[in-house]
């Protein structure tokens, strides 16, 4: 199984393109923090990511307390989470959030077309979006990406065609258009994460710089394959080809967490996808994800996530998201029960 595509999956990715602009100078777009409008655009979603691809002329775009970028055609840039940003006809500008646009569309369809400025000519055209995921009760792709992640366009690769589709996709609405707008928000972003991943130095420990690193990534590759594997260090060090001690180290220092509380967080982010497709009762998901009874797969659940995964799955099949804060995973050295 391909780590970064099992996580993708098991955090519920979901996108969706909601403006298309076209500005003439002056003017100023601020977004809000994702956290205050994830539920009017991803209900259910915990966390939103939003994102910008300049398609002709250009603008500067920035974190609300950082310095800005300027934006060229082609370019895409990505707030992965959901700091309050800017994007402008120049540099430090700012503006106030409307939160009306932040609604459903009234006919029920993306996305809303919007003009801004006065001065006609020299007119910028970007297509924005927004991503929903999962950050409970584990996400190790969002902890390991930057505040905000700038690509330049490139004039060959999978970028170039999905930016050409989305703003043919939105400029002429088609049946079926809101769907693979979402779909093609989802590439983009795969297709930033996978470049910034190839960018990334060599002396960088993260989740993601662990996908490349030939010991840590091949033990991701096998933990990710077969979760409800009786999985132990020394079962994992064989598959990364290094001593006990020395796969526990290195793994601890890309993943950010030891091998068997890793393991232990994934099930419980396995467990929470599939307790809320409704597909298997808890025994069943306790089962699929490598626990021998209910009972050791309840107690281990609510330690991470606060709560039973009954009263879990009752609580966020009811569109609430607000729940007990759950204490951080206790360091394991065993396999889960």
């Amino acid at each position: 199984m391909d780590a970064l595509s099992d996580v993708l999956r098991a955090v519920r990715l979901s996108g969706a393109v909601f403006f298309d602009v076209s500005a003439s100078p002056p003017w100023v777009a601020e977004s809000p923090a994702g956290d205050t409008i994830v539920q009017r655009i991803f209900p259910g979603a915990d966390h939103l990511m939003s994102y910008h691809v300049v398609t002709h002329g250009s603008c500067w775009g920035a974190l609300v307390d950082e310095p800005p970028t300027q934006l060229l055609p082609g370019d895409i840039i990505v707030f992965p989470h959901g700091d309050a940003h800017v994007l402008s006809s120049g540099p430090n500008m700012r503006g106030v959030p409307d939160m009306t646009l932040y609604q459903p569309p009234a006919g029920g369809r993306h996305p809303f077309t919007i003009t801004m400025g006065s001065t006609p000519g020299d007119q910028a055209h970007i297509v924005c979006g927004f991503l929903g995921c999962d950050t409970r009760p584990f996400n190790p792709l969002l902890a390991a990406l930057p505040r905000v992640m700038h690509q330049r366009a490139r004039a060959e690769g999978p970028l170039a065609s999905f930016v050409q589709l989305a703003v043919s996709e939105s400029r002429s609405p088609r049946v079926g258009g809101e769907a693979v707008l979402g779909r093609l928000s989802e590439l983009l972003f795969v297709d930033v994460v996978r470049h910034y991943l190839e960018t990334l130095p060599e002396n960088r420990t993260d989740w993601l710089a662990g996908l490349r690193d030939p010991h840590v990534g091949r033990a991701l590759t096998a933990l990710h394959g077969d979760p409800s594997r009786d999985w132990t260090i020394e079962a994992l060090a064989r598959e990364a080809g290094l001593s006990r001690s020395a796969f526990a180290e290195r793994f601890t220092a890309f993943a950010g967490h030891p091998p068997m509380q890793y393991l232990a967080s994934w099930r419980m982010q396995l467990a929470a996808h599939m307790l809320l497709s409704g597909a298997d009762g808890v025994a069943g998901v306790a089962a699929r994800v490598g626990y021998e009874s209910e009972a050791a797969f309840s107690r281990a659940f609510k330690k991470i996530l606060g709560v039973p995964p009954g009263e879990w799955r009752r609580h966020r099949s009811a569109g609430q998201r607000k729940l007990p804060t759950p204490r951080p995973p206790a360091l394991e050295t065993g396999t889960p029960a």
